[in-house]
């Protein structure tokens, strides 16, 4: 297997070879448990460890690698083990705010071509929910394509009105709605999935994202569950991120179900997402108008002429609210943390000049 199997691309190839050092070999982080890596090369896939200066260095989880992140490593033990020295540039970066009150990046994939954002058509089907997906994806400069799950479970006049409420939130989005069950729109699915490109998975927990990975694989090779028949919520069943390697030449990462999706500082992916209102808010009479109560403002004029979804207005300043909030909320932590860093410094400059 070539680094190219592994999703080595055109825009990395440069990268990556003038900062590999020669005494590393690169590599590609398959999964992670903590601490601990399980990471990719050419000839097999094996443990690996951070040095300490990663490790106790990294101010923040964005300095820590993910799976996905391409690797400079050092082998020991006959090649069985691992050493992680740096984390090479990243294409892209797929991320959410830490669920709960924790206020800190939790990565989900490193150097992702397109994201899936799989969606099933009972009881998961939510557009406010879809729209924190494709933020996510498009703040990442990662494509994303909207499956919708379960397909056989409803109408095509049904399907069809689904389908035209995400047109209506941008027309541009490629959708496929397939069925585990029938197979229906797997064959489409497979035809998008191209050799060396890197995929991800992104959805709630019961959407059928692990069927769909044993679809793609010819094979059960991951357990899977059914939803309670109550409310359709599904139990967790991949436990851990992990980049699984298909035989069609595609790499694919298979995420937990996400119930929590917050953002922190995703202006970008805000514009990308809802592009009615940006295109709106270009019109307004402030730069830095916040679209609620200013005179001037055309978001609010197209709210009041009927141009524009309370629904979607509210989601917007909703998540533009928190995204600004958490972001604020982070720098003021990395702040005091720098701050603390340094008078820890300072002090301990002074013990050893006193020791002397």
């Amino acid at each position: 297997m070539k680094l190219q199997d592994l999703g080595l691309r055109a825009w990395h190839r440069e990268k990556i070879i003038q900062s590999a050092q020669s005494e590393y070999r690169i590599a590609r982080v398959s999964s992670v448990h903590k601490t601990s890596y399980t990471i990719r090369n050419e000839e097999t896939e094996l443990p690996a460890e951070l040095t300490g200066k990663i490790l106790y260095g990294a101010e923040s989880n964005l300095d820590l690698p993910t799976v996905g992140d391409w690797v400079n490593v050092q082998y020991y033990d006959e090649n069985t083990f691992a050493v992680i020295h740096d984390i090479l540039p990243r294409k892209s970066l797929l991320k959410r705010k830490t669920p709960g009150k924790k206020i800190e990046y939790q990565l989900v994939g490193a150097n992702i071509d397109v994201a899936f954002i799989v969606q099933s058509l009972d009881f998961d089907f939510n557009i406010p929910r879809l729209e924190r997906y494709l933020i996510m994806s498009h703040e990442s400069n990662i494509t994303p394509i909207i499956l919708f799950s379960k397909s056989d479970l409803i109408l095509q006049e049904e399907l069809k009105q689904k389908i035209l409420k995400i047109n209506e939130i941008n027309p541009h989005h490629n959708i496929i709605a397939f069925s585990n069950k029938t197979d229906q729109g797997l064959p489409e699915i497979k035809g998008i999935i191209k050799s060396g490109e890197t995929y991800c998975l992104l959805g709630s927990s019961g959407v059928g994202k692990t069927t769909l990975i044993n679809k793609l694989i010819g094979h059960n090779v991951y357990t899977t569950c059914a939803v309670r028949e109550k409310d359709g919520k599904g139990r967790h069943i991949t436990a851990r991120r992990q980049l699984i390697i298909l035989e069609q030449g595609g790499l694919i990462i298979d995420t937990p179900g996400m119930r929590e999706l917050g953002h922190i500082g995703v202006n970008a992916g805000l514009n990308k997402t809802f592009t009615h209102i940006s295109r709106l808010a270009e019109n307004c009479r402030f730069k830095n108008c916040t679209h609620t109560s200013e005179p001037g403002c055309s978001v609010v004029e197209a709210l009041k002429n009927g141009k524009l979804s309370q629904k979607r207005y509210q989601n917007y300043l909703k998540i533009k609210k928190e995204s600004e909030y958490y972001e604020m909320s982070y720098l003021e932590k990395r702040k005091k943390s720098k701050e603390f860093g340094k008078m820890y410094k300072q002090f301990k400059k002074k013990i050893n000049k006193d020791k002397k």
